[in-house]
């Protein structure tokens, strides 16, 4: 089979860069394309200087369609209203859409599973290996401890983020709330300040830290009674984001249109 041919989009971003050495470090890939959005100072760059490495010859370029062709693929870690869109074009071009895209709103999120119907879309919060397991844990631990017990979740990122909680808290609470049978919609607490009253006995507290250049730290606590179990998962470096990414790649292709996750590409679901 030959090489399986990938749309970085973003790739002056700090996920795009990483990606982009990712799939110059991984047989069985080819980057085939790289986009930013009009306007961005690197259109018109060399994607492989832009991520430190020797030149490619991809150029960054604004407009996505004509890379359609010889792609097979898109890997996307850029903002809701560019996924959007994105995955409208990929639905039309057949391609497989790969989404790391956090703060989706439920309006974008039904537009993603509008355009899976045409086309393999894998659409996760978090694509590290450890943060997948640890979030088939929290969903174990959830349901094997009652309400006395209080489930917090706390996240830290790099002070560049730009929406909280992060995509991967969330993972954790819709995880916590699959455990105990009820809607993180309905049970979610966040940004406590000021005269809040007592906690709301069985809901799901989300705390957000932004500092440095912290790749992403997240815990998730479940506080009882003179007991407490803290489940934590700490990120160094975004090549682990990049590397499932490109193994969630890897497995779509060839699937069926449909809206999958990384519990799918890693064969942990129910």
């Amino acid at each position: 089979m030959s090489d399986m041919g990938l749309i970085v989009a973003g790739a002056g971003g700090r996920m795009g860069r990483t990606l982009i050495k990712a799939i110059a470090e991984t047989s069985g890939l080819a980057l085939v394309g790289a986009t930013e959005g009009e306007g961005s100072p690197h259109v018109g760059q060399d994607s492989g200087v832009l991520a430190g490495l020797p030149p490619n010859r991809v150029v960054v370029t604004s407009e996505v369609r004509p890379l359609t062709m010889a792609a097979d693929a898109i890997l996307d870690f850029t903002i809701p209203a560019a996924t959007v869109k994105l995955a409208a074009l990929a639905a039309e071009t057949h391609l497989a859409h790969i989404i790391g895209t956090t703060g989706c709103s439920p309006a974008d999120d039904a537009k993603i599973a509008e355009a899976a119907k045409k086309t393999a879309i894998m659409k996760s919060g978090n694509m590290s290996l450890g943060v997948n397991l640890l979030a088939v844990m929290t969903k174990q631990v959830a349901a094997a401890l009652g309400e006395e017990f209080d489930i917090e979740i706390l996240e830290m990122h790099h002070n560049k983020k730009i929406d909280a909680p992060s995509g991967t808290a969330l993972l954790f609470g819709e995880a916590a709330a699959a455990g105990r049978k009820i809607s993180l919609k309905d049970h979610s607490e966040r940004g406590r300040d000021g005269h809040t009253g007592a906690r709301n006995t069985g809901s799901i507290g989300f705390a957000s830290l932004r500092g440095g250049n912290v790749a992403g730290d997240h815990s998730v606590i479940f506080a009882g009674a003179d007991e407490r179990l803290e489940l934590t998962h700490k990120a160094t470096d975004r090549m682990i984001f990049a590397r499932g990414a490109l193994k969630a790649a890897l497995w779509i292709r060839g699937k069926k249109p449909g809206l999958y996750n990384m519990l799918d590409v890693l064969g942990l679901k129910d």
